[in-house]
């Protein structure tokens, strides 16, 4: 009898525990959005449209108030006696209060990166939302536009010593958002059934609001560049100790930053070698009877030179791209790689001007709460390019590399992954996003999907090969860069001579590397994590290993960093 109301007791008492970290997940999600409201119009939660809070002292120590609640709360439960999925989100939120501390108290980007205060993103994010009228959204951005010159004005309290190239991004993505002053907002206004004294406050403080863009951008020209001596400006490198954090933080790696470049390092080694067999096999096709250099590399650049030349011409680089998309879907459909959810619409566009000057082709999906809203596939339009450089580019995205950039980007890369993650019933595994397992996927599905036979050809292989070559650089780049010093010649000679990539993409990639620190790391760290863990599943399972199976078992804990999903699959969560 004792054992029949042990075990209703002992369920009860395992429920309570449950419900307990359940309701502390959604106060901490509450007070998440109420603490970063940009934050949660990205995600689709649009509560807080109105609100633009202004970054000052007050602001961060609320910020880091934030955080020592989160690690409070966490105190009150046993972590031995949660679930295996509750685990999982236990960890990921005490990173995530981990950053908030790091970045405020350690890295401090907002005293030298300009281009972290810009409205442009939150404004489209706000506009772009369905679920609500026009109407609605002006009203809300009357009151945000209202809090934009005590934004700008904290912004400039808060620079100090900011470097030349986060100052340069900041003009030209502040110049960027005039676009919504000059055309989104009257165009909006003329379609509002707004009162005449509603759109006059509107207009107020939109007038307003662009005036403090234009004065910070004068003041960024004028007082920090044109009177600072760029040599003496802080330098975009974050030095190994703060590296090492970020990537812990970021990357949320079972392996450290060092270990894994020695695994990049060995894997760029393993890539050579694979396309010089590729080289020797294709060498004759492309060349005749003119005998191949004996330097590997000078023969390989030679051969891809030769193969780039096959692309699509500069105005029809979006058309192709949007050709080549259905193509994608039915090849995973006929293979059964992973169920496609066809209702969720995926639109190819131009970059807006507002997200101008980091990426040449990105996704910019629709958050949890809003997961029906259009993705879109942003691509950089070739006609502001020189013929040169638009050459160059089209030849780094050559009729095979331009396969391999969809896939990654959308189908089934970034687009695919970012639907199962929307549906994900633990919110926690999505709006804490792990970068390195995002990024980690779309790089897996790459290799995934040649290794299945998509558009199977020696060429095909050895584009593929130079592009996995691209993301093993982009983690040797990132780390020598902000750790050992790299100087660009360096950096151009991996991009450019190891690397195979044409001289504009290379330049590009110097931009960026220049702009982030550690993102460009996430490529190969969460492809390797993920890839190992496929083989690992397949040599545990033998031929009971499904590939389908296996995507949607991944995918089905949001974006959770990998090594937690690892712990999930194979059951060794503790």
């Amino acid at each position: 009898m004792k054992k029949l109301l042990f075990a209703p007791l002992l369920l009860l008492l395992l429920a309570s525990c449950h419900k307990n970290f359940d309701s502390f997940k959604q106060e901490f999600t509450d007070k998440l959005w109420a603490t970063y409201p940009a934050y949660a119009t990205q995600q689709g939660y649009h509560k807080y449209d109105s609100v633009l809070l202004i970054p000052d002292a007050a602001e961060r120590n609320n910020e880091l108030a934030f955080a020592d609640w989160t690690n409070s709360e966490l105190k009150n439960f046993k972590f031995e006696e949660l679930g295996a999925n509750d685990k999982t989100d236990y960890r990921m939120i005490q990173l995530y209060a981990d950053g908030i501390r790091f970045n405020i108290n350690d890295f401090k980007s907002y005293e030298w990166d300009p281009s972290s205060y810009n409205l442009g993103e939150g404004i489209f994010d706000i506009m772009d939302y369905k679920g609500e009228s026009t109407d609605q959204k002006l009203r809300a951005l009357t009151q945000r536009l209202k809090n934009a010159p005590a934004y700008f004005e904290s912004a400039k309290q808060n620079i100090h010593n900011p470097t030349f190239e986060h100052t340069k991004l900041a003009i030209d993505q502040n110049n960027g958002s005039f676009y919504f002053f000059n055309s989104v907002f009257p165009d909006s206004l003329k379609t509002s059934k707004l009162t005449d004294a509603e759109k006059a406050e509107f207009n107020k403080n939109a007038d307003a609001a662009k005036t403090a863009v234009q004065n910070y951008v004068t003041w960024l020209q004028q007082d920090v560049l044109a009177k600072a001596d760029t040599n003496q400006m802080r330098s975009f490198r974050i030095g190994k100790k703060l590296y090492a954090k970020k990537f812990l933080l970021d990357i949320d790696s079972r392996y450290t930053a060092g270990q894994m470049y020695q695994k990049a390092e060995a894997r760029k080694t393993e890539l050579h070698n694979q396309m010089n067999l590729l080289a020797d096999q294709l060498w004759p096709k492309y060349f005749d009877k003119t005998p191949a250099p004996t330097d590997t590399l000078d023969k390989i650049k030679q051969l891809i030179d030769k193969i780039s030349e096959q692309h699509c011409q500069r105005d029809s680089f979006m058309a192709t791209i949007e050709k080549q998309l259905p193509q994608l879907t039915a090849f995973i459909n006929t293979h059964s790689i992973i169920d496609l959810d066809s209702t969720k619409p995926l639109k190819v566009r131009k970059t807006p001007e507002y997200a101008a000057g980091v990426a040449g082709a990105g996704i910019n999906a629709p958050g949890p709460y809003d997961k029906d809203a259009v993705t879109y596939y942003n691509v950089t339009p070739l006609t502001a390019y020189s013929a040169e450089k638009a050459e160059s580019y089209l030849r780094e995205y050559n009729n095979y590399v331009l396969q391999i950039l969809n896939i990654h980007e959308a189908i089934p890369g970034h687009y695919t992954q970012l639907i199962y993650a929307n549906r994900t019933p633990d919110i926690v595994k999505t709006i804490l996003g792990n970068g390195a397992m995002i990024e980690g996927w779309a790089c897996y599905v790459e290799r995934m999907m040649i290794e299945q036979g998509y558009a199977q050809s020696p060429e095909m292989q050895l584009f593929y090969d130079k592009w996995n070559l691209r993301e093993t650089c982009n983690f040797l780049l990132d780390y020598n860069i902000q750790c050992n010093n790299l100087s660009k010649e360096q950096a151009m000679d991996l991009l450019v001579r190891q690397a195979f990539q044409q001289t504009a993409e290379s330049e590009e990639k110097w931009k960026r590397a220049t702009l982030s620190q550690v993102q460009l790391a996430s490529y190969f760290s969460g492809l390797t994590e993920i890839y190992e863990l496929r083989e690992e599943l397949k040599q545990q399972q033998g031929a009971q290993f499904n590939l389908k199976k296996f995507h949607e078992q991944f995918l089905s804990y949001g974006s959770a960093p990998v090594k937690e999903i690892r712990d999930l699959m194979l059951g060794t969560g503790k």
